[in-house]
């Protein structure tokens, strides 16, 4: 039966099913450029067969879902490497500083050096190289099991009984198996475009990120995000939460209630920490500041704060930044022509500074309130503060020593708040930290807002644009880092967020995301939100909270 297909403004009818690979032109297929193609707005790979109506959307790197398929497919490469180098070797993959894939060695007595960087920088581009096709096929999940115990692939043993499918996707390579959930490049000879640099104690994986336009990115070290990933991980390791699997065995044996209050009583003991190192500074600590990319929770963290040094002797005063903006006729313009919110210059800093220095003086101030209905700002509260009582600011811009230039450094405690952890499904497949927060943020817009998943979708982009322009440069000059990731949380969102995600039309622009997120929710047992206490910052998403109020 006949059928067409729509490429752009042409189409073309066909009698027998097509790749997507055949539907371009030989050039086309020299130059390796296009990664995949969304099929009726679902991404699929380039051996994938049409064999209906269908409109056909070629992707490069620059498209983010065909990042996703490079990145999955140069961890494919990268573990074939390995494992042709160093058979008996097992390696890990998770995110980690300058947008990077991180490699670890996972045997304590094996260590990354310059010699091994060559050897596996070599014969990575020897495998590019040699363009071996990545062939894809099907096995029951019976059969992948048997696979996964002849490989030794242990790990993705634990998470299949988990996986709701009743088939697994392989592909192979030059006799090399894996599994990486995820679609995968037709060959290896797309994968030119890629750095490996040590990074104690393994290795660094730079590669190509569409929110660059399809470049690498210059590398730019995060010691202090790095080492904050490394104690989250060592922690998850010692409670036995580092991957999904992990995850689903401590709901089932320890429960939600022990579950919970365990993640819980890891913030509370961060809390305590700082406070302490808070009134131990607190003779100079005028202004405590803090800053976070979008839904890390960082008002239920302003607020415990607060009651943490309340129950120090510390009164301490929250004032909103969000009070300081000016009327958006003021307001630069972004690159679309539209106010940009997220900017510095969109906050009147000269009257910030002005009104922070004299509550610091002592003085006796006027403070503004921004009516977001009208636009501007009306009169707020007029404050004095006591010689020891601290203000407390949270925002973007709360870390920017651009924002409060005339407080002297001495006077400022810089707070970064964010979820950071390296969460697995298997050795090979790292979860997207991102990703975590973009549902944070579905879940708290449809609870809060009413704000349908799309339109937090059609946000997303410029959030976090906002976010590598304004917020991850500040958290290196942090006093401290306040990790609000909670490991019970995707069992907990999962309720929440599926019913979102799966309202999502398959002809919307974000079908695929939404699609993405499924993929990674799906292994999750589902966690009952009974037991999250009323101050969890998991509450600032879910509902419930005891601050809701304040």
């Amino acid at each position: 039966m006949a059928f067409t297909i729509s490429i752009g403004n042409t189409t073309k009818t066909f009698e027998k099913r097509v790749a997507l690979l055949d539907l371009l032109t030989e050039e086309e297929k020299e130059e390796k450029t296009y990664i995949c193609a969304k099929v009726n707005n679902q991404v699929r790979d380039l051996s994938y067969e049409v064999y209906y109506d269908a409109e056909v959307e070629f992707l490069t790197v620059k498209d983010h879902e065909a990042m996703k398929i490079y990145e999955a497919s140069l961890r494919y490469v990268i573990a074939m490497a390995f494992h042709r180098l160093y058979p008996d070797l097992h390696i890990r993959f998770s995110y980690n500083v300058s947008r990077c894939i991180s490699v670890h060695l996972l045997d304590p007595k094996v260590t990354a050096n310059t010699a091994m960087l060559l050897k596996l920088t070599h014969e990575v581009n020897d495998i590019v190289k040699a363009d071996y096709p990545l062939k894809r096929f099907v096995v029951p999940n019976e059969e992948a099991a048997e696979i996964y115990k002849k490989h030794g692939f242990l790990d993705k043993l634990e998470i299949l009984s988990y996986r709701p499918e009743k088939t697994v996707h392989f592909y192979e390579c030059d006799d090399y198996l894996n599994y990486m959930y995820a679609h995968l490049v037709p060959s290896t000879g797309y994968l030119k475009d890629y750095k490996i640099r040590l990074y104690a104690p393994g290795f660094l994986i730079q590669y190509p990120r569409s929110e660059c336009g399809g470049e690498i990115p210059p590398f730019e070290d995060a010691p202090t995000f790095g080492r904050t990933l490394k104690e989250s991980h060592d922690w998850a390791k010692i409670i036995g939460v580092d991957t999904v699997a992990h995850i689903n065995e401590t709901i089932k044996n320890r429960g939600a209630v022990e579950f919970i209050n365990m993640a819980e009583a890891r913030h509370s003991r961060m809390l305590c920490e700082l406070g302490q190192m808070i009134e131990d500074g607190i003779d100079d600590i005028r202004l405590i500041c803090v800053a976070g990319p979008s839904s890390s929770g960082k008002t239920t963290f302003a607020n415990r704060l607060r009651i943490e040094l309340l129950s120090r002797g510390i009164n301490p005063i929250r004032i909103s930044i969000d009070d300081y903006y000016k009327p958006k006729s003021q307001v630069p313009k972004d690159k679309d022509g539209e106010p940009d919110l997220e900017c510095l210059e969109a906050l009147d800093i000269a009257e910030f500074n002005d009104n922070m220095l004299d509550l610091i003086n002592g003085e006796e101030v006027s403070l503004p309130r921004f009516d977001f209905e009208i636009g501007r700002q009306v009169p707020g509260r007029t404050l004095r503060l006591n010689k020891e009582q601290p203000i407390i600011i949270e925002g973007i811009h709360a870390l920017n020593d651009k924002l409060t230039t005339s407080i002297p450094k001495s006077n400022k405690f810089k707070i970064f708040i964010s979820p950071q952890a390296q969460i697995n499904l298997d050795d090979h497949s790292p979860l997207s930290l991102t990703d975590l927060r973009l549902l944070r943020r579905l879940v708290r817009d449809k609870k809060f807002r009413s704000a349908p998943a799309e339109e937090t979708f059609g946000m997303w982009p410029k959030v976090r644009a906002g976010e590598f322009k304004w917020i991850y440069a500040t958290q290196e000059g942090a006093d401290f880092v306040f990790n609000s990731y909670l490991p019970y949380e995707l069992p907990v969102m999962k309720k929440y967020a599926m019913p979102l995600l799966q309202a999502i039309d398959k002809d919307s622009p974000y079908f695929t995301i939404a699609e993405r997120l499924m993929r990674m929710l799906k292994f999750f047992i589902p966690l009952e939100d009974a037991w999250v206490p009323s101050n969890s910052l998991m509450r600032e998403f879910i509902g419930g909270s005891c601050y809701a109020d304040v």
